[in-house]
């Protein structure tokens, strides 16, 4: 009896302890998106340091940025400190930071990292190419 009820624990543990690989929270959600850089809605990705959000994909919207070694990045706009909130990162002022307004945490647009806490989560990134003056963002 208790080598089934042993069993029984090891199993619902095992089975809990399997779910979403996804350190930072926040779900995943299918994403696949493509612009031309020539739209004028993404014209500050023409520009090295340049960032623009984009909404309707991802949890909460997207935040793209052309990083200042010529590669882009893609990350997910939902807070990695208080996933379920969905609190949407905003651009700061200096243009390399996203801010959660609505835990004051700060992360870099460079790699994702937290920056200012109380978040210790990157942000959730995605993988991003241009090709043919075309951006594409995926999962």
């Amino acid at each position: 009896m208790r080598y089934r009820l042993g069993l029984l624990l090891i199993s619902l543990m095992t089975l809990v302890s399997c779910g979403k690989d996804n350190s930072s929270g926040i779900p995943n959600i299918s994403v696949n998106f493509q612009a031309p850089l020539s739209d004028p809605r993404y014209s500050k990705l023409n520009i090295i340091g340049g960032a623009v959000t984009v909404s309707g994909y991802g949890v909460a919207g997207l935040v793209l940025y052309h990083n200042p070694n010529g590669a882009f990045e893609a990350f997910d706009r939902c807070s990695s400190y208080n996933p379920g909130a969905k609190c949407a990162v905003n651009i700061d002022d200096t243009g390399f930071q996203v801010v959660d307004p609505c835990s004051g945490s700060k992360f870099s647009l460079a790699d994702g990292t937290p920056v200012k806490g109380p978040a210790s989560v990157s942000l959730k990134s995605y993988y991003i190419q241009v090709s043919n003056n075309t951006i594409f963002v995926s999962n």
